[in-house]
């Protein structure tokens, strides 16, 4: 018997399949587009998610012939589908990193006060999350706010989908700005503002509670056997903190994935001044009794598939003639030191700690003798330069990282690997199951059924570090020196982002 986690991301889903001792038995993932009705605006289609996601269960069931016995979800976080009385969907879901609420975060800081949402949910305001997103389409589609009969996050849309009334687990309606973080219910006064009535949100669990049972029909529509169980999964942070074994005090989990984010746990909630002077979150982990915090930026690996899309071309053509990956072709260009090149990654927008919607992207450094490989590099490396200055926010506020645990797609780069730990100056393990944020679920999903006696037996039980990057002295000293050029970068572009998107 078998276990599988799903992940539901912002670009792409995947099923994975493991058996009970961790071990990757069959993997299938479909990619699907981001949409921009509007310059700067970000969507998705839910419809074109949940043909995906079926697709991806039914190839990784099809791969292996151990039958699935239990199910969770891995979600990306904030994004909502809405859903009218004839169970239709109105509208394609607005993704985190769009910016068309942002006029909402002074409305939101007057209506309630910044420091008492915080305290109220962990959550420092900001324009991706639901209550936000929700009053935007009241105010720019009422019509639509007005058919709404349900509201779903990505994890329980998996759920409805699958014939099962939906449930969400504490991580994501936490991370989306709806939980009373010490109530664990509903924040009711933010829905009350706005007209919403929070009983068309799924009902909030813990990760890892049972959520029924998938039946005949939805069974051969997803290829899955009669009576597979369906468990709460968790905000794919949290997920993948547990895949990577991120559940004690100063273990962090570093996602390379579409979004870059180092997810920090904690004993205890940590809400003070000093967290929300840099927009740093506290919510529930999915592990039970802990707390995590998020360090990130929107802009992570879509910089190298947007790198990919637009100048790869010739890259892609050699993957596709050759077989070999493309980012391994694009990777063996760059040089071994640092590069001269400093990239600001808010090619979406930011995340913490400065929550600017009004940001743009750029590459400072150019000169006629800039190489190829100097600018891909160069991608790679501002990327983790900014996970580093949002890293660096944790020793600010007394809890510093000791150990970074990788997850996602770029963990399976040793070349990206190898800078990350260069710049972060720390080593950076590699557990030996990539795909993190699945397995973190299907071990919820194991646990849920009572496979494993508990949650940190399961984790135990089967992550397992395989790889180490050890920072190299000498480029790590480089790599400090051009810490103190970029932590200069944004401050001094900022003003003329700031009008550039003014003209856009």
């Amino acid at each position: 018997m078998s276990l599988m986690g799903i992940d539901v991301g912002t670009t792409g889903c995947k099923a994975v399949v493991f058996s009970e001792e961790g071990k990757q038995l069959s993997v299938a993932y479909r990619e699907y587009p981001l949409l921009s009705p509007k310059p700067g605006w970000f969507e998705l289609d839910p419809n074109q998610v949940l043909t995906d996601v079926k697709a991806s269960v039914k190839e990784a069931t099809s791969r292996t012939t151990d039958p699935v016995q239990a199910l969770a979800v891995s979600s990306q976080g904030e994004a909502i589908v809405l859903i009218d009385k004839d169970e239709k969907i109105l509208s394609n879901s607005i993704v985190s990193a769009c910016p068309r609420t942002a006029d909402l975060v002074p409305v939101w800081e007057n209506r309630f006060g910044r420091k008492e949402i915080f305290e109220r949910t962990g959550i420092p305001v900001a324009s991706c999350y639901t209550p936000l997103r929700l009053e935007w389409i009241k105010e720019n589609d009422p019509d639509t706010f007005g058919d709404i009969e349900r509201v779903l996050f990505f994890e329980d849309l998996i759920c409805w989908g699958l014939g099962l009334e939906p449930a969400v687990d504490y991580s994501l309606a936490s991370r989306s700005m709806c939980l009373d973080l010490e109530r664990r219910d509903y924040w009711t006064e933010a829905f009350d503002s706005i007209g919403f009535d929070p009983a068309k949100l799924s009902s909030p669990k813990p990760s890892g509670t049972v959520v029924g049972e998938i039946g005949a029909t939805a069974a051969e529509e997803w290829g899955l056997p009669a009576g597979t169980q369906v468990v709460t999964g968790a905000h794919d942070q949290p997920a993948a903190a547990i895949g990577v074994g991120a559940i004690e005090e100063g273990v962090a989990c570093y996602g390379l994935g579409t979004v870059e984010c180092v997810t920090s746990v904690f004993d205890r909630p940590l809400i003070s001044d000093e967290m929300l002077e840099r927009n740093l979150c506290c919510y529930h982990h999915a592990f039970p009794g802990k707390y995590v915090s998020l360090a990130y930026n929107f802009t992570g690996g879509c910089l190298f598939k947007w790198y990919r899309d637009t100048f790869g071309k010739d890259a892609i053509t050699e993957a596709t003639d050759t077989g070999q990956d493309v980012y391994d072709i694009l990777s063996a260009k760059v040089p071994e030191d640092p590069t001269h090149l400093f990239v600001l990654p808010h090619f979406t927008s930011t995340g913490t700690p400065y929550f600017d919607n009004h940001s743009r992207g750029a590459i400072v450094g150019l000169t006629l003798g800039t190489s190829e490989g100097e600018v891909i590099k160069s991608i790679l490396e501002g990327v983790t330069y900014e996970l580093r200055l949002c890293a660096d926010t944790f020793t600010e506020v007394g809890h510093p990282v000791k150990e970074y645990r990788c997850s996602g797609g770029g963990a399976k780069s040793k070349v990206w690997m190898q800078i990350k730990a260069d710049i972060m100056n720390a080593e950076m393990t590699v557990p030996e199951v990539s795909e993190a944020g699945c397995l973190g679920v299907a071990l919820l999903a194991g646990t849920a059924i009572g496979i494993y006696r508990d949650l940190a037996q399961a984790v135990e039980a089967t992550v397992k570090v395989t790889k180490r990057y050890e920072p190299d002295p000498r480029r790590a000293e480089q790599y400090d020196e051009n810490m103190e050029i970029y932590r200069d970068l944004y401050p001094a572009l900022r003003t003329i982002n700031h009008r550039i998107a003014g003209i856009s």
